[in-house]
């Protein structure tokens, strides 16, 4: 049986010791919604020492750059296990996405300690190291 409770304007339901942190329907998160986030996290594993948490991202379609580096310092420092629900394509493009989540049997996106796949230049990248590569000093 979940049980829920609210954190400021997130509701957070508890099932079987795993904590879903939900948003709501927002598709950009901005810096407040990051705060939020964070103090959330540090009540939930500094506080209560909370091991198991999933970020609802169903419908976020834009995060900040610091969210999933944040995560990854939760989970190198305390051991936290984090998983996502499927997030829009566009978060599902991100780098640390691409490189740090993996699609589990449960259907959520697991955090990983390692990298899940090699970083793969943009287009920009490559365009600016052939230029450099090409030119003779």
């Amino acid at each position: 049986m979940a049980v829920q409770r609210r954190f400021k304007r997130m509701l957070i339901e508890v099932q079987d010791d795993v904590h879903l942190l939900q948003l709501g329907e927002m598709e950009i998160w901005d810096g407040a919604d990051l705060a939020l986030l964070r103090e959330c996290l540090f009540r939930l594993i500094s506080g209560e020492g909370c091991a198991a948490i999933v970020v609802d991202m169903r419908y976020v379609k834009y995060i900040p750059s610091g969210f999933f580096g944040m995560l990854f310092d939760w989970h190198e420092k305390h051991g936290t296990w984090f998983a996502m629900t499927a997030p829009q394509p566009n978060v599902q493009r991100m780098l640390w996405f691409r490189q740090f989540f993996k699609l589990n049997a449960d259907g959520l996106f697991e955090m990983s300690n390692e990298s899940t796949e090699p970083p793969v230049p943009s287009e920009q990248e490559s365009v600016v190291k052939q230029c450099f590569t090409s030119q003779s000093v």
